[in-house]
């Protein structure tokens, strides 16, 4: 166990911390109160070694499963993933020279198998995407191996007091920004993870940002929040990454002051859009990040408001070259971004959000 945490820990060291970009926004709007400096930061990481936001999440359910001495030499890895997260704890399983199954859909795309494959793990497949959480408990129990349950685990894995978590990197690359202190945070919801880490952190530094969470069409987690009740289904998720159709046990209201949801082709439309803007891809999720942040910030406009709004770039675009990037996969999917691109151009033009 010890020499499993060090080299972990001794990753963790070669990784520099991911980037605070500006978005390139105008210097000022005009609101009926005379004219406001509204700023747009993203976190971007997608500059993480395994390409996005999960990679801080596997690192620290990987040191959780290790100090709780539910992994040892020879363990076999499980997880309920499709995604980033499976991506990402491939790398640390690999690392640690432990096999590692992640547990997901028949219908997952060649394209995200191979990703998972690339960094050593090996695919489960299970024909319904509900079939996923007790198919990983299966497995782990078969095998003798641990289910790092990313849905459980990632609230309570993650330090959220700080030691270099997510939320206490973005207060220090801010500080010295014309407007260190953000009126608000703007992120996704996939486990619930990262919102209840920035959330604590918020509350525990006494802060007066404000923490809101983008939630796509169809989701359990908005309605969850709205309704004040855990037991709402909703729907699998069109954007990769963030919602679920059930509550997931790491979603914590609680620490939220708001919660939107965002149309998918919003989603897509945003994620096209900042892609041409920054020269680079960027993922669906990040387009569901952004929709939400021209939102406050038109809002910030409206009311006269100068201040600063950061949100993440959860991942690349370059994964999804053949899916929210090709125009016939979008359309026989009712996702054309060519509506909602307006409302964007609308904001950036003028400040306000149609």
């Amino acid at each position: 166990m010890d020499e499993a945490i060090r080299l972990i820990e001794a990753d963790a060291r070669r990784s520099a911390d991911t980037h605070l970009l500006r978005y390139p926004l105008p210097m000022s709007w005009c609101s009926p109160g005379g004219a406001v400096d509204v700023r747009l930061y993203l976190k971007d990481e997608t500059t993480h070694i395994t390409g996005s936001l999960k990679h801080r999440l596997a690192r620290s359910l990987f040191l959780y499963a290790l100090c709780n001495g539910w992994v040892g030499e020879g363990t076999t890895i499980i997880e309920a993933s499709s995604g980033s997260t499976a991506v990402s704890e491939a790398y640390f399983a690999a690392m640690l020279g432990l096999p590692f199954v992640a547990v997901m859909p028949s219908s997952t795309s060649a394209a995200k198998v191979a990703l998972i494959e690339s960094q050593g793990g090996r695919c489960h497949f299970v024909d319904e995407s509900g079939q996923v959480y007790a198919e990983a408990e299966r497995l782990a129990e078969e095998t003798g191996g641990h289910y790092l349950d990313q849905f459980t685990n990632a609230e309570r894995a993650t330090d959220w007091r700080g030691n270099n978590n997510i939320a206490e990197s973005i207060f220090e690359q801010m500080q010295e920004e014309p407007f260190p202190i953000p009126e608000w945070i703007v992120v996704g919801a996939g486990t619930g993870g990262t919102s209840a880490t920035i959330g604590r952190y918020l509350r525990y530094r006494r802060l007066p940002t404000q923490l809101c969470v983008v939630d796509p069409e169809n989701s359990a987690f908005f309605p969850s929040y709205a309704q004040g009740a855990r037991d709402v289904a909703g729907q699998s998720s069109r954007i990769e990454g963030i919602g679920r159709p059930r509550v997931e046990p790491s979603f914590l209201p609680d620490v939220i002051d708001r919660m939107m949801v965002v149309p998918d082709a919003g989603s897509v439309a945003a994620a096209h859009h900042i892609s041409r803007v920054l020269g680079r891809r960027v993922g669906p999720s990040t387009g569901t990040n952004v929709w939400g942040a021209f939102g406050l910030l038109a809002e910030m406009v409206a009311q006269g408001l100068s201040g600063s709004v950061v949100t993440l770039l959860a991942d690349s675009g370059e994964r999804y070259a053949d899916t929210y990037f090709d125009e016939e996969w979008l359309s026989t999917r009712g996702l054309e971004p060519s509506s909602s691109e307006a409302v964007l151009q609308e904001f950036e033009r003028s400040g306000r959000w149609t």
